[in-house]
């Protein structure tokens, strides 16, 4: 069969497969939609937080960032990895104790402030569209390829399917989905990952054979490195950022991991304390599988790329080549006219242009791997960016109908007005998003490396200074976050949007990029936060002992030594 056939089937089953478990677990009541009622086993949740937080830029863009930027690329594999450890130790099992079901729900009770909350909300919704912006534009890209529609078109159908399991599930229904996606999503991402490895290294384990030979003998590393410094590229294992720039970006992706709301709320979704921690560290298991994989894919996926395609006759380039370059995503420019492609560092020169965002999807038919495989890698392609989308889809509904309607302007609201406000809420959400997949501020994973940004200037501090200092009040914490935001947006927007020719090391600030500024902004934060608080009232004292409640363990202390 074809590869379009291979696809249909596949996507088609898996789609039926989360359409199946929505309308088995669609939510009854406000507490089944927020928190999937508070009953979920570690393990499953486990499984649901590594898909939630598997998105797109995971599965699609990080092997393909590894791909072209090498050493550099290794920042994201240590910042998103490195959150979970915050997460698991700094957050999580205080998160649950407080027992609220939102993260400006948090916000709003420790910082005993409605200001506090309507700025969390808006933080919470900022940051969400931001990082739901990559999911949809992901989506787009796998159907545009293996269903051979446009970009547009898939995004909408994309808009279709999540649309009907977060709305009518709600967190049970979405969290059952991603137990069941991210089952799909390992799978596609391991296959292809063994086969290649198999192929090009002669190692079935992708991680062992990213550090073994080619098929001459020489180390898959050297030979990259070889490779890409006689097309005039840096070589692979050399970086070209520096190092605070490295140390920047990796600490924005790592206390905006810890930051981001919709990995926050899972932990809202499980029994017990022990069981935040429990379902942390699975997914810290879970999360790791792919994690380890990406460099091999990334190293693969560049080997066997400019094999194929540099100084080959136009003519004959291998069928894949014209399947992505039907997309858009690659495009070819004979600039000397002498019918070959040639792919070099100058932009002048080059002739080949490749979108980051394919390598992962292209790999199996750039391996030449059997068509079912290609098809197995959409549906885990598609899993990823939904899985994703419907949470953080579902934190801004939640946030608009719980924290906006319920807590702030209507709190007479019913429950069944509460659901209701809820759905209506994710379904314009979810056509914002769509709008945001179909007109992208950037590429897959720098639009989420965004998003990580703000999270970390926003979220992480106040969440932090709200569960270890009894001293952080609401002013505090209200003046930290604006500053926080404000700040970091400024310094995006600025460098990316409104100068982009500035856009270099001699003009950011202590040489920090910005996709690194979320740890500056952070630190804006805390200064702020901490200076403010200090010359505001204290916090009241039934504040200090909710504190207090939530730092020590019941029990605690209690034992008497005889």
């Amino acid at each position: 069969m074809s590869i379009l056939d291979w696809t249909y089937i596949i996507v088609g089953l898996t789609f039926a497969l989360y359409i199946g478990i929505a309308i088995w677990t669609r939510a009854g009541s406000t507490k089944e939609f927020y928190v999937a009622g508070g009953g979920v086993s570690p393990l499953a949740n486990g499984m649901a937080t590594a898909a939630d937080w598997m998105s797109a830029a995971s599965f699609i863009s990080m092997a393909g960032l590894i791909s072209f930027m090498g050493y550099d690329g290794s920042v994201y594999l240590m910042g998103w990895t490195g959150g979970y450890v915050l997460l698991a130790l700094l957050l999580a099992p205080y998160l649950r104790k407080f027992g609220k079901f939102t993260v400006p729900d948090f916000v709003g009770e420790r910082y005993y402030s409605k200001t506090a909350r309507l700025v969390a909300v808006v933080s919470a919704i900022f940051v969400s569209f931001t990082y739901v912006a990559g999911q949809m534009r992901g989506v787009g890209i796998v159907f545009s390829r293996y269903l051979e529609v446009d970009i547009n078109t898939g995004v909408i159908i994309g808009m279709v399917i999540v649309l009907f399991y977060a709305v009518l599930g709600g967190m049970k229904g979405i969290t059952y989905t991603q137990v069941a996606q991210y089952c799909v999503l390992i799978f596609a991402y391991m296959v292809p990952a063994i086969f290649i490895s198999m192929q090009v290294t002669g190692n079935p384990i992708p991680q062992l054979g990213f550090g073994g030979n080619v098929a001459d003998g020489t180390p898959l590393l050297e030979k990259l490195d070889g490779m890409l410094t006689e097309l005039g590229f840096t070589a692979y294992t050399d970086g070209s950022k520096s190092m605070i720039d490295i140390f920047f970006i990796t600490a924005a992706l790592m206390v905006g991991t810890a930051g981001l709301p919709h990995v926050i709320v899972r932990f809202f979704t499980v029994p017990k304390v022990k069981d935040a921690r429990k379902s942390a560290g699975y997914a810290l298991v879970f999360i790791a599988i792919l994690y380890t994989t990406a460099p091999a894919i990334g190293a693969f996926g560049i080997y066997n790329m400019i094999n194929s395609t540099s100084e080959k006759e136009i003519a004959a380039l291998p069928e894949w080549m014209n399947n992505w370059t039907k997309t858009g995503l690659i495009a070819i420019d004979d600039k000397n006219g002498d019918g070959k492609v040639q792919y070099v560092a100058d932009k002048e020169a080059n002739e080949l242009t490749i979108d980051k965002d394919i390598m992962v999807l292209a790999n199996p038919e750039v391996a030449e791997l059997p068509n079912w495989v290609v098809g197995l890698v959409a549906a885990g392609a598609l899993a990823a960016a939904l899985s994703t989308a419907a949470g953080l889809l579902l934190v801004i509904s939640t946030s608009i109908s719980h924290d906006l309607l319920k807590k702030s302007i209507m709190p007479n609201i019913t429950e069944k007005n509460e659901l209701m406000a809820a759905r209506v809420a994710a379904s314009v959400a979810v056509i914002v998003a769509g709008y945001f997949g179909i007109n992208p501020p950037g590429f897959v994973a720098q639009v989420v490396a965004f998003a990580f940004g703000l999270a970390a200037s926003s979220f992480f501090p106040i969440i932090i200074m709200g569960i270890f200092s009894k001293r952080m009040n609401k002013e505090g914490a209200i003046a930290g976050m604006i500053a926080g935001l404000v700040f970091t947006t400024a310094y995006i927007v600025y460098f990316k949007f409104l100068a982009p020719d500035l856009n270099t090391a001699e003009h950011w600030w202590f040489g920090v990029s910005p996709e690194g500024v979320g740890t500056l902004g952070m630190l804006v934060n805390f200064g702020v936060s901490l200076l403010v608080s200090r010359f505001t009232p204290a916090p009241p004292a039934h504040i200090q002992d909710l504190i207090e409640d939530i730092r020590i363990p019941r029990g605690a202390g209690s034992a008497q030594v005889h």
